[in-house]
């Protein structure tokens, strides 16, 4: 795993007046771990941007605040809803022999050359990411699965065909392995799938429409005042990412 690394420096400007920050190119963050308070951060906005993408919420990013060195995991990261710019970055800091429960990204290896897609099936992936634990270090940016063994509509893929690396467990002690990480499909099968969901889709669509016309309606569905990365939330809430010692 190559090293990410990001240089931040001590915010002193809270509240609404980050907003100016960000106008300058500059992005808030903020340092959470352990015992010690929070601490205040801020960077450029392109390395920030950068080290988001690459790093996403599971891959150790060695952070440099003042000089000093910190190892941390992205909890948290707000962006414009509109121009889609990171307005805020939440770190959790971590330690080398801490253990990290943390999503990760399951990614398919080989697909357009199985065997199942060369006579016209389709293989189609049923779980994208998985919880995973392990030390900041052995973290894995992705858990591979190769899609070679598949030939047949009735084959299929399952989270025991994913050999974890060396000292990487899954978050739950009673994981089921045999849960269905991807299938292979007949087009015509899966057209009619597909022609059956549109069907429920527009039955749920009709009903919208009586509704508006004098149905009954849900009184429940006004949208909260504040939610994170709304109005005022310019400083997000702690998420649950999980260090263990």
């Amino acid at each position: 795993m190559n090293d990410i690394a990001l240089n931040l420096d001590k915010r002193e400007v809270t509240g609404k007046k980050v907003a100016k920050l960000r106008h300058d190119g500059i992005v808030p963050s903020t340092v959470y771990g352990g015992s010690a308070e929070p601490i205040n951060t801020q960077s450029e906005i392109v390395a920030t941007t950068k080290v988001a993408s690459v790093a996403g919420k599971h891959t150790p990013v060695h952070l440099t605040i003042d000089g000093k060195k910190k190892l941390a995991i992205i909890k948290s990261i707000d962006r414009d809803p509109v121009k889609h710019q990171v307005r805020h970055v939440a770190f959790h800091a971590v330690k080398q022999n801490d253990i990290i429960t943390t999503e990760v990204p399951i990614q398919l290896i080989g697909l357009g050359e199985s065997e199942a897609e060369k006579v016209g099936l389709i293989v189609l992936q049923a779980i994208e990411q998985i919880e995973i634990k392990a030390k900041p270090a052995d973290l894995p940016e992705a858990l591979e699965l190769s899609i070679a063994t598949l030939v047949s509509a009735e084959d299929k893929l399952t989270l025991g065909d994913i050999k974890l690396p060396s000292g990487v467990e899954y978050a739950d002690m009673d994981q089921d392995l045999e849960l269905v990480v991807a299938n292979v499909y007949e087009p015509s099968a899966l057209q009619a799938a597909n022609d059956a969901a549109g069907g429920d889709a527009e039955d749920a669509g009709a009903e919208a429409v009586e509704a508006s016309n004098g149905g009954d309606t849900p009184q429940d569905t006004q949208a909260e005042e504040s939610r994170p990365g709304g109005k005022g939330q310019d400083e997000p809430k702690q998420s649950n990412v999980d260090a263990k010692k």
